[in-house]
């Protein structure tokens, strides 16, 4: 329990985290990674060399200081960092391997002078709070995933029933239990965990559930991304008939039950999770205005998919926008990148709407402020982040 005084002090602290705490989380992740390289397989290095992890960290810390007195303040932070966890399958007993590295950094980044013991101390009972926090909710979730009908604890393998290509740079993976039961259902937008061992290196990922829940299998739509390790592996290697090792579904964006006109907006890759709750949204009678951004048309995953439900079902508006089309086949509702003007052009006549989007982050700020300035209602729209959650304003 922290005392008054500590608290004191954390929120004392502020002013240095807002000037230096990105400094103070590379030195942190320098410290864990030479200290404790067990952990480097739960990490994504390329969000290291990026500095997305130790930006998205730095703002983790600095918002946890900022509202130590009223945790409630923190809001879906909590949520995103623990579904994040579970996906990764982070544990307790790694709660104190990360203390003591941040402990360490605190101290030798900011000095003796500043890092005083107190302020120390103060840390410390600050961080075993938040640890306390995280690794409870956790703990509740594993338990709940394992007795759930389907669910379990852990890693489990699973056999690649198919491998379809989607597009240029998007190929879909169909995966069923190697043991031949059922799998654990999962909300719309959730996404899964998955292990892969590429050139002898562990390394974890998440990638989301790109079709909707079966209770028989799974399926993930993999992106290629340049230098990234798991996508080209999957990519190159992974094949029908090959073994992967998956966690359970976790995550926090997902679709809600509303009578609302629903509107799905992604840019890129950021289709995969939308495509489960489109299916799940058409299943009622709700109205469904589906946006999707690509750079063009090689690289435009799922239009058919889509163009089909469009043709079944009334409800189902779609438009799409691609940055550069040069061809009369296949051609967008637009070219060029997609703006407010547009967006409002594609939004429902009533701006009481529920919202969706994500992509690219200059794609999902850009979106986040067009929506605002239609008028949408903020608490309406949602968004999640491919990697380390940052701020969009």
């Amino acid at each position: 329990m922290l005392t008054q005084e500590q608290r004191a002090i954390i929120t004392a602290t502020v002013p240095i985290l807002e000037q230096g705490g990105e400094a103070l989380t590379r030195h942190f992740y320098k410290n864990l990674f030479r200290d404790h390289p067990e952990v480097l397989p739960y990490f994504n290095q390329a969000h290291q060399h990026s500095g997305d992890q130790q930006r998205a960290l730095a703002n983790g810390v600095l918002m946890y200081a900022k509202h130590i007195d009223q945790l409630a303040a923190l809001g879906d932070l909590v949520a995103t960092i623990v579904n994040k966890h579970v996906a990764l399958q982070i544990r307790a007993e790694h709660y104190p391997l990360v203390g003591a590295s941040l402990l360490q950094a605190i101290r030798e980044v900011l000095g003796d002078e500043v890092a005083s013991d107190a302020v120390i101390d103060a840390w410390g009972a600050a961080y075993g709070q938040l640890a306390d926090i995280l690794a409870g909710e956790e703990g509740r979730i594993y338990k709940a995933q394992a007795a759930a009908p389907g669910g379990w604890s852990g890693a489990r393998d699973f056999l690649v029933r198919s491998k379809t290509v989607e597009s240029g740079e998007i190929t879909s993976f169909l995966m069923a239990p190697a043991d031949g039961q059922p799998v654990l259902d999962f909300a719309p937008g959730q996404y899964i965990g998955v292990l892969a061992s590429v050139d002898g290196v562990p390394m974890r990922r998440q990638y989301s559930l790109s079709a909707a829940s079966n209770g028989q299998t799974y399926r993930i739509s993999v992106k290629r991304e340049e230098g990234g390790k798991v996508s080209n592996f999957f990519h190159d290697h992974v094949q029908a008939g090959d073994t992967v090792q998956l966690t359970p579904p976790s995550g926090d964006f997902v679709l809600t039950q509303s009578d609302k006109p629903l509107v799905l907006i992604s840019g890129g890759v950021g289709i995969t999770p939308t495509l489960a709750m489109l299916t799940a949204a058409l299943r009622g009678k709700r109205p469904v205005h589906f946006i999707h951004a690509a750079r063009n048309q090689g690289v435009h995953a799922f239009r058919a998919q889509i163009d089909a439900l469009a043709a079944q079902y009334p409800q189902l508006q779609r438009y799409y926008c691609y940055a550069e089309h040069d061809g009369e086949q296949g051609a967008p509702d637009a070219v060029g990148l997609l703006n407010k003007k547009q967006l409002g052009h594609w939004l429902p006549a009533s701006r009481d709407v529920d919202a969706y989007f994500l992509g690219p982050q200059p794609f999902m700020r850009a979106i986040k402020q067009y929506l605002r300035e239609l008028g949408v209602p903020e608490r309406q729209t949602h968004h999640e982040f491919f990697g380390p959650a940052a701020a969009l304003n």
